[in-house]
C-alpha cells in the first residue's frame, strides 16, 4: 500500500512498484483514507509519505498500528528530509525503514526488497516478490 499526497509522486511510484515490481499496490492520498482502506486491503507493506496535509505520516502509522489487524504491518517511509536524525526517529518510532526523495523508479525497488529482507527474514512465509530486473 501506498499513502502519498502528491499526484506525481503516486504515479511514478505504482508504475514502479506494478510495472518493475510486479507488486499489487493499493494508492490513498492521506493518512485518513489510509485508515479507512488498510483494514479490508491487509497490506504486506505499507509506503508512507512523513509530510503530508492532516495527519503526517507519523500520526498515521501510529494510527495505524492500533488497528489490531495492522499492528505488525511493516512501514517504509518516504520522505524528501534526508536528516540522518529524521530517519533515525522514523526507525526509533517503528518504521522497518526510510526511503528519501527523489528517488530512480528501479531502485526504488531495490531499496524495498533490500529493507524487507534486512527488517523481516518472513518467519511466516510473508515475502515480496523478487525484482524482475
Amino acid at each position: 500500500m501506498l499513502v502519498e499526497d502528491e499526484p506525481d509522486i503516486q504515479l511514478i511510484t505504482r508504475i514502479a512498484l506494478e510495472r518493475v515490481g510486479g507488486y499489487e499496490v493499493l494508492v490513498c492520498g492521506s493518512g485518513a483514507e489510509a485508515l479507512r482502506s488498510a483494514p479490508n486491503y491487509a497490506p504486506d507493506l505499507i509506503l508512507l509519505d512523513n509530510m503530508m496535509p492532516g495527519m503526517n505520516g507519523i500520526s498515521t502509522m501510529a494510527a495505524l498500528r492500533a488497528v489490531p489487524e495492522l499492528a505488525a504491518t511493516p512501514v517504509v517511509f518516504i520522505t524528501a528530509s534526508n536528516e540522518n536524525e529524521m530517519r533515525l526517529g522514523l526507525i526509533r518510532r517503528g518504521a522497518l525503514g526510510v526511503i528519501f526523495k527523489p528517488f530512480e523508479p528501479r531502485a526504488l525497488i531495490e531499496q524495498i526488497v533490500s529493507i524487507w529482507q534486512s527488517g523481516n527474514p518472513a518467519p511466516d512465509d510473508r515475502e515480496l516478490p523478487a525484482s524482475s530486473g
